[in-house]
């Protein structure tokens, strides 16, 4: 394995733990502000948003930067929301810091996914994308968990403190490992990287990242109330919760991430349909401590393992500019977890229980599943048409 990878994993490793340990502390920090528990999952939908919007506006900023150069800035940005957020007065100080730090996570990802791709085979680019994905579904075992029980016994502006100095060794992991190549080749404008976009396969893979990751979150989100409220745990427990939640997540990248080299489309016809019926078997065992359990890591599981696939089919989809298209597609990620927060928010809102989010996801990742075999369509459709112009050509004589 490149070293290279290995920095790329600390950065995510930093991000994701900032992504997700706001759900662990999501109690704390609606007390301390005096606002509702919906209300305070908004920093939630805050974040994802300015990652939506981040990402591709920081990937165009820097085309003609190196891309070391952007990744180094990117967690600079990223160390800087979050140290804002620990220092927060009040609510509308914190949303802003939760935004600055989302700012840098759709271009690193983004830009880190085209770096990990580069350092390896054509044929192990899926795994390579996996491996820097290793340090978010790690940030779930350790710093999620870790981040959740410092908040809970120190309060939680230590935690976003702690996730601040994490930015600080990602930047000299990158700064370090990460090889400076120069700038991208010149060929890959703004213009270029636009480009892409006219590929309608691009757009059904981002709709299928927004549709079948968004219904993770619509559970995840509102996860610490859903276990101390239905399932009985107890405050404390939600951390060893997520501990089971990040090995999921572990679990399903590094498969997700072998087998996407291989059938990347039947892997997420399969994980997408089993994450759809889980997500909804989860309203009911989420009643139930052992079963809400099993499911709650299935659930990480089953999301995680077409976080790869996914991101893979948008590279293969716009080779030839895929950097901007990359950091779009991460920007999909987030755009999912804004949307099924808010959507969370509004059932339990509404008076339908902690549980209520549960069929939402469910509905999402359904939706994600049918654009999945409408785009396996299209590729046969595709496929058929070139084959007989292709045999039409052959038959064609050489000119003499």
């Amino acid at each position: 394995m490149p070293l290279a990878l290995l920095a790329l994993a600390v950065g995510a490793f930093g991000i994701g733990t900032t992504e997700f340990v706001i759900m662990g502390v999501l109690p704390q920090v609606a007390g301390d502000f005096g606002v509702s528990i919906p209300t305070a999952g908004r920093l939630v939908t805050g974040y994802a948003l300015g990652v939506v919007f981040g990402a591709p506006l920081l990937t165009v900023a820097g085309t003609r930067t190196s891309r070391k150069k952007m990744l180094m800035l990117l967690m600079g940005l990223f160390i800087a929301g979050n140290a804002l957020s620990a220092a927060a007065p009040g609510f509308g100080v914190m949303m802003t810091g939760r935004v600055v730090a989302s700012l840098a996570h759709g271009a690193f990802f983004g830009i880190g996914s085209v770096v990990a791709a580069a350092l390896v085979a054509p044929r192990k680019k899926a795994s390579a994308i996996s491996l820097m994905f290793t340090g978010l579904t790690v940030a779930n075992i350790v710093g999620v968990p870790g981040g959740t029980y410092i908040g809970q016994v120190f309060g939680w502006r230590a935690t976003f403190a702690l996730v601040a100095a994490l930015g600080v060794v990602a930047l000299l992991g990158v700064a370090r490992l990460v090889p400076d190549t120069g700038r991208p080749p010149a060929s890959q404008s703004v213009r270029t990287e636009f480009a892409a976009f006219k590929n309608a396969q691009v757009w059904l893979a981002m709709a299928m990242t927004v549709l079948g990751y968004g219904g993770v979150f619509a559970a995840i989100t509102y996860i610490s109330p859903m276990m101390t409220e239905v399932a009985g745990y107890s405050e404390a427990a939600v951390t060893w919760l997520l501990v089971l939640f990040g090995i999921g997540m572990f679990l399903g990248n590094l498969l997700g991430g072998k087998f996407a080299d291989r059938a990347l489309m039947p892997l997420l016809f399969a994980s997408l349909g089993a994450l759809s019926l889980t997500l909804l078997v989860f309203t009911a065992t989420a009643h139930d401590k052992v079963f809400a359990a099993i499911t709650l890591t299935l659930i990480g599981a089953l999301g995680f393992a077409t976080v790869p696939p996914l991101q893979k089919r948008v590279l293969d989809q716009a080779s030839a500019a895929p950097t901007l298209a990359s950091a779009a597609n991460i920007g999909a990620f987030n755009l999912g977890n804004a949307l099924a927060a808010w959507l969370g928010g509004l059932v339990i809102a509404g008076g339908l229980g902690y549980t209520s989010p549960n069929p939402v996801g469910a509905l999402l990742s359904g939706a994600a599943l049918l654009l999945a075999l409408l785009a396996a369509r299209l590729d046969k459709r595709t496929r058929a048409a070139r084959t007989p112009a292709a045999s039409a050509a052959a038959r064609v004589p050489a000119a003499r």
